[in-house]
C-alpha cells in the first residue's frame, strides 16, 4: 500500500471522532460505576432510548435536531431516575444482583420499544450544515464528526467542573471514597446515588440522540455501543480522565490499524491489545488511589 500523508491525516482525525463517540457513550457508564460501583448492563438501552426520544421529538413534535439533544438528555435522565428509585436503590453493595437486575431492565426496555415502534429502522434528519464536508487544505472533514468532537470536549469539561468545582461534586467524591464518613457530615448517599444514576442515564440519552443522526435507529442499537463503553471504562480504570485517555488511544489505534489493514482486522487487533494490556495492568490506565467503601 502506498503511503499518503493526506489519507493518514484523515485517518487520525477519524480516530479522534471515533474516540469522541466511544467517550460520549462511556461517560454515563463511567459516572455510575465510579460513584456507586454499579455495572449498568442497561446502559446500551439508555443510549437507544435517547435515539428514540430524538426520533419522536423530531417526527411527531417537529423539534429541531439540535434541541432534541438536551431534551433527550432530560427524558432519559428522568427514566433513569425512576428505575433507580424503583429498583436499583435496593441492590447497592450487591454487585451480582445489580448486574442481573440491570440486564433484565435492558431486556424490558428493548422489547418495550420493539412493541411500541416495531423493529423497522427509523431515521433522524440532520440539519443541512451538519451534513456537509469542510475542506481544510487537502483534508476533507465531516462537519458532523467535527461537531461530535466539539460536543465531547464540552461534555468532558462540564463533567470535570461538576465533579471538582461544585458542592455536588464534592458530595459525589465523598460518598465514593467513604459513604459512612460522608453520612457523618450530613451527606445523604441515597440521594447522591439517585442523582448520579439519573445523570449517567441522561448522558447515555444524549449520546443516543447524537448516534441516531449517524446511523439508523433500532431497538437493538444499544448492544453495538455497550461493548465499547465497557472497554473504555475498564481500560481507563473507572475514572473520568482515564476514560478520556482510553477512548483517545483506542480510537487512534483502531483508525491507524484500519488505514494499514482493514476495519475488521483493526478491531480484532485492538481487542487483542486491550486484553494484553489488562493482563499486565488490570487496574487500567488511571488507577484510583481511593478505596470505595
Amino acid at each position: 500500500m502506498d503511503f499518503s500523508w493526506v489519507s493518514f491525516s484523515n485517518s487520525l482525525i477519524l480516530g479522534l471522532s471515533i474516540a469522541s463517540i466511544w467517550l460520549i457513550a462511556a461517560l454515563g457508564l463511567t459516572i455510575i460505576y465510579g460513584t456507586a460501583g454499579v455495572i449498568n448492563m442497561a446502559h446500551g438501552e439508555f443510549i437507544m432510548l435517547g435515539a428514540y426520544s430524538a426520533y419522536c421529538l423530531q417526527t411527531y413534535l417537529g423539534v429541531p435536531f439540535l434541541l432534541c439533544i438536551p431534551l433527550s438528555f432530560m427524558i432519559v435522565a428522568l427514566i433513569g431516575l425512576l428505575i433507580e428509585r424503583g429498583l436499583i436503590r435496593y441492590l447497592y453493595q450487591r454487585p451480582l444482583d445489580t448486574l442481573l437486575a440491570t440486564w433484565g431492565v435492558s431486556l424490558v426496555l428493548m422489547q418495550g420499544v420493539r412493541m411500541i415502534f416495531g423493529s423497522d429502522p427509523k431515521y433522524i434528519q440532520m440539519p443541512e450544515f451538519l451534513s456537509s464536508n469542510l475542506s481544510i487544505g487537502p483534508l476533507s472533514l465531516s462537519a458532523f464528526r467535527l461537531g461530535i468532537i466539539a460536543m465531547t470536549v464540552l461534555l468532558v469539561v462540564g463533567i470535570w467542573y461538576l465533579l471538582y468545582r461544585t458542592h455536588f461534586g464534592i458530595k459525589i467524591r465523598a460518598v465514593t471514597q467513604n459513604k459512612e464518613m460522608a453520612a457523618s457530615f450530613g451527606i445523604n448517599s441515597s440521594r447522591i446515588y439517585m442523582y448520579t444514576f439519573a445523570l449517567g442515564a441522561g448522558l447515555a440519552g444524549l449520546a443516543g440522540s447524537l448516534f441516531a443522526a449517524m446511523s439508523i435507529v433500532l431497538p437493538t442499537m444499544g448492544t453495538h455501543y455497550i461493548v465499547q463503553s465497557f472497554l473504555v471504562v475498564v481500560t481507563g480504570g473507572g475514572a473520568l480522565m482515564g476514560s478520556v485517555a482510553a477512548s483517545a488511544l483506542m480510537g487512534e489505534i483502531q483508525s491507524v490499524l484500519a488505514y494499514a489493514f482493514n476495519d475488521t482486522f483493526a478491531r480484532f487487533l485492538l481487542f487483542v491489545l486491550i486484553v494484553i494490556f489488562l493482563r499486565f495492568r488490570p487496574q487500567g490506565l488511571f488507577s484510583s488511589g481511593a478505596v470505595r467503601r
